[in-house]
């Protein structure tokens, strides 16, 4: 039996962002000010639980807070980048100093977001998360037929 329900093509086109904060409030405007973009938000509240949504979700990218309880946002970093080399990381923070900055950045990092973020700021971000999601298609596009024409 056929599915005649075809996937909506505004599912497939949002972006799945994974927001880790221990504020609950901040995530909550986070993900109205990124739903809005048109964007997919799963919540995470510290960096153990953003490590294992990495792993179950495949996200187009991150917004990592930089200082949470049981694993931190430097900690959760490290990890992701082993596991998930090409998911592009946004750090966000009310204590970034700028060797933090450096730090993360130094580990993979694509941008750095200070607290209180202003809306333009996550306007920035959605537009280039969306230019990485295509760059990685491009990619992987590129690999399939790559390994088709070595078969």
């Amino acid at each position: 039996m056929s599915d005649d329900k075809s996937p909506s093509e505004t599912a497939e086109s949002k972006l799945r962002i994974i927001i880790t904060d221990d504020s609950r409030m901040l995530r909550r405007k986070l993900r109205a000010d990124l739903e809005a973009l048109g964007c997919e938000v799963i919540e995470a509240t510290n960096g153990k639980e953003a490590i294992m949504l990495d792993l179950q979700n495949e996200p187009d990218g991150m917004i990592l807070d930089i200082v949470m309880p049981e694993v931190g946002g430097v900690e959760a970093l490290q990890v992701i980048r082993e596991v998930s080399p090409d998911v592009p990381i946004v750090m966000l923070s009310s204590a970034g100093t700028p060797q933090k900055l450096m730090q993360t950045l130094k580990m993979g990092a694509v941008d750095f977001i200070q607290k209180p973020y202003m809306k333009e700021q996550l306007v920035k971000v959605v537009e280039m998360l969306r230019r990485e999601r295509e760059k990685r298609k491009s990619r992987k596009k590129i690999d399939e037929a790559t390994d088709e024409a070595t078969q």
